[in-house]
């Protein structure tokens, strides 16, 4: 339990984690694009492919940071909500942990099978961008869900 942070992180987790997933689905659907979010930035090897001849190493290039915004706050909002310590933390919470983050392993590497399968081109790709963020949500709806569900037996 030395991994787990403070309880208090939890409400600040959420907060991040519900406004980079609005914004993400609103990106996602509208792909939005604003010039006040275009700035430079350093890019690693910034040429389509890692090996063409043309390629620098670093570069600095202007571009819209809006989707690295959204993907710090799901990832960093999930990460302060799924490694937040609950008010009671005993060994039977432990378990639930250890559980849902199987089970986020299992369903995340289920879904990037059938994406591997069937998916092809732009909408592999999509699906890959997606499945980044998916172990850690399925992990922390699966620990919430089976915890409300003991909370809730247990009243």
């Amino acid at each position: 339990m030395k991994y787990l942070l403070s309880n208090k992180f939890k409400k600040p987790g959420w907060v991040l984690l519900i406004i980079g997933i609005t914004l993400g689905i609103l990106h996602a659907i509208n792909n939005y694009e604003s010039d006040v979010f275009r700035v430079n930035v350093i890019s690693l090897f910034h040429n389509d492919t890692i090996f063409s001849e043309n390629n620098g190493f670093i570069s600095i290039i202007k571009d819209s940071i809006i989707d690295e915004l959204i993907s710090i706050m799901i990832i960093v909002g999930g990460l302060l909500v799924g490694f937040s310590k609950e008010k009671i933390e005993d060994e039977f919470i432990a378990r639930i942990r250890l559980n849902s983050l199987k089970w986020a392993i299992l369903v995340n590497y289920g879904v990037l099978l059938f994406a591997t399968l069937f998916l092809y081109h732009n909408n592999f790709l999509n699906i890959m961008i997606y499945n980044m963020f998916t172990p850690l949500l399925i992990f922390i709806l699966r620990f919430n869900y089976v915890v409300y569900k003991k909370t809730s037996h247990e009243e």
